[in-house]
């Protein structure tokens, strides 16, 4: 069992015990063993940390990507509750890049590759999100790739 898988389990029995107020806490996790659980079904195996943390980030972009159109409803207490779950997600995250070490990797990936134009971004992409995975926000990135290559 991962270290990562582990804390996970800690964690919402922690919530459990709280009761009312980890409420929040014990649903956001809930759900995300949920997900964990169904990729462990067909993948046919446990999730490794980077395979979890993965799963996280991709739940957190899902909250993130809900948010206008929750917006656009005039749905706040919906909202309030997705900022709530991020950052219950966000805890799970390896410490966030700084933009200098961003950079510095972005460009060791552009040399890597040896990429010259917007052209080769997905070249690019495809070496450097391993290394990032979870330390940076993927569109962020994207970004400065776009920005660094033009």
């Amino acid at each position: 069992m991962s270290s990562l898988n582990e804390r996970l389990i800690t964690d919402m029995k922690e919530a459990m015990k709280q009761r009312e107020a980890g409420k929040i806490r014990l649903s956001t996790i809930r759900l995300l063993r949920a997900a964990q659980k169904e990729a462990e079904v067909a993948r046919k195996r446990e999730l490794d940390d980077d395979e979890i943390l993965e799963l996280i980030v991709r739940e957190i972009k899902k909250r993130r990507d809900a948010i206008p159109e929750y917006e656009k409803a005039n749905r706040l207490e919906s909202i309030k509750q997705l900022e709530e779950e991020i950052a219950v997600l966000t805890n799970y995250l390896p410490e966030q890049m700084d933009e200098d070490a961003l950079k510095s990797i972005i460009q060791e990936a552009i040399n890597q590759t040896g990429a010259g134009s917007a052209k080769d971004m997905g070249r690019v992409m495809k070496t450097l999100l391993p290394r990032i995975r979870g330390r940076a926000d993927s569109k962020k990135v994207s970004q400065m790739v776009k920005e660094m290559l033009s």
